[in-house]
């Protein structure tokens, strides 16, 4: 079957979908050079009006850009980057409804998905945690968290060797408990992505999560 990956950035989704047994396309504004599988470089929303080119697919993922909903966009602030970013959420949401795909949205914690479920790198085994939401109009499952079993995680965002681990709800600042990957093989090995620089992981999807949606996504296809 084949798997469409909107937003596909380095392609850690497309990856974790491919173990799943899906034959994976992406399609994404950025250059794609490190993409693993057949890419196109093009305007998501402008393939997503594009009915031939949309039905010869079984399913649909998208990731639209997730800045405008991420805790990290406070340290972003703080470093002077600004986090003025379009919503695509709700113009994606609409356009996969109207493909009549079987389709997964995936965005950070905090955005406005709709009944998502949610999936964490210490499920895995992996040292990132990572939460995701993901929503979809099949009947998918989350994964249990298992920080416990993972202890202290390793963050790959900001920038390398940063020490900032979470938002503190309470007082708006971030907490020091962790630490940022030191080196881009730390991270990669986090991730379980071996192919990304830094950012590009920073932006990605670990392909155990969307290996572990992909094995669902066979039993209702």
């Amino acid at each position: 079957m084949k798997l469409l990956d909107l937003y596909c950035g380095v392609g850690g989704a497309s990856v974790g979908y491919a173990k799943a047994g899906f034959e994976v396309f992406g399609v994404d504004l950025k250059h794609g050079k490190r993409y693993p599988f057949t890419y196109l470089r093009a305007n998501v929303l402008d393939i997503l009006r594009d009915e031939n080119y949309i039905d010869q697919f079984d399913v649909i993922h998208a990731s639209p850009p997730c800045q405008t909903h991420s805790i990290t966009k406070h340290l972003r602030n703080a470093q002077g980057n600004s986090t003025s970013k379009l919503d695509l959420i709700p113009e994606t949401r609409e356009a996969l409804i109207a493909s009549g795909k079987p389709y997964i949205i995936e965005n950070v914690v905090g955005s406005p998905l709709i009944d998502p479920v949610q999936l964490c790198g210490s499920s895995f085994g992996l040292k990132v945690r990572r939460h995701r939401l993901f929503e979809s109009n099949m009947p998918i499952k989350g994964s249990i968290c298992d920080h416990k079993n993972q202890g202290r995680p390793i963050g790959v965002y900001g920038a390398m060797g940063d020490k900032p681990q979470g938002l503190d709800n309470a007082t708006g600042k971030y907490v020091y408990g962790g630490q940022v990957a030191s080196t881009i093989d730390e991270a990669r090995m986090a991730m379980g992505i071996d192919w990304a620089i830094w950012s590009e992981l920073v932006e990605a999807i670990p392909p155990a999560y969307t290996e572990y949606l992909g094995v669902q996504l066979h039993e209702w296809l």
